[in-house]
């Protein structure tokens, strides 16, 4: 089994990283050979061992390409009920103009409000290009994509917060089998 995936070519060294280092990890964990074009941003993942590990391995590339750092992305490894998730941002912003908006509304004044929602959620956020990707479990990426569904539909901050503060209340008591 061979699977091609395309990534941006300024994500490609994030991917190799220093010496290869990122891409030999990938291969351990992931059982399964890459070949990179540095020109292209081509990826070709080539026959893991593990069929399941290759899956995760499509998942890590792409989680890296959307801007995730490799010790981020390298977690959906680790831990088989964590899930990669993409918003596209294509289809709400009409320009350039109200792209960058969307993210500045996401991200916040110094990243504030995207650290805000990934300590109320316990997801990692990542806003890169056109999209939002979020890596968590289903319920907490349920949560925090409700949290920027009603940021990207207008709503003020403020009772954003405050849905996540109750929401991550919620959370615990799920965890705890309170519920």
């Amino acid at each position: 089994m061979t699977e091609h995936i395309k990534i941006p070519f300024e994500r490609v060294a994030v991917l190799v990283g220093p010496k290869g280092s990122t891409k030999e990890l990938i291969e351990q964990k992931s059982t399964a050979t890459l070949n990179i074009d540095s020109k292209t941003g081509n990826v070709e993942i080539m026959e893991p061992e593990d069929p399941i590990k290759g899956l995760r391995t499509r998942e890590v590339i792409h989680a890296i390409a959307r801007g995730f750092s490799p010790e981020k992305a390298l977690k959906l490894f680790d831990d088989e009920f964590l899930i990669l998730e993409t918003i596209d941002l294509s289809d709400i912003a009409r320009t350039e103009k109200d792209l960058q908006r969307i993210k500045g509304r996401v991200i916040g004044k110094e990243g504030k409000t995207r650290e805000i929602f990934e300590n109320l959620t316990s997801v990692l956020i990542s806003v890169y290009g056109k999209t939002i990707c979020l890596i968590g479990y289903p319920e907490q990426n349920a949560v925090a994509r409700a949290g920027i569904d009603m940021l990207l539909k207008g709503s003020a901050h403020g009772p954003v917060y405050n849905f996540l503060e109750k929401k991550k209340s919620e959370l615990k008591r799920v965890e705890l089998g309170l519920q």
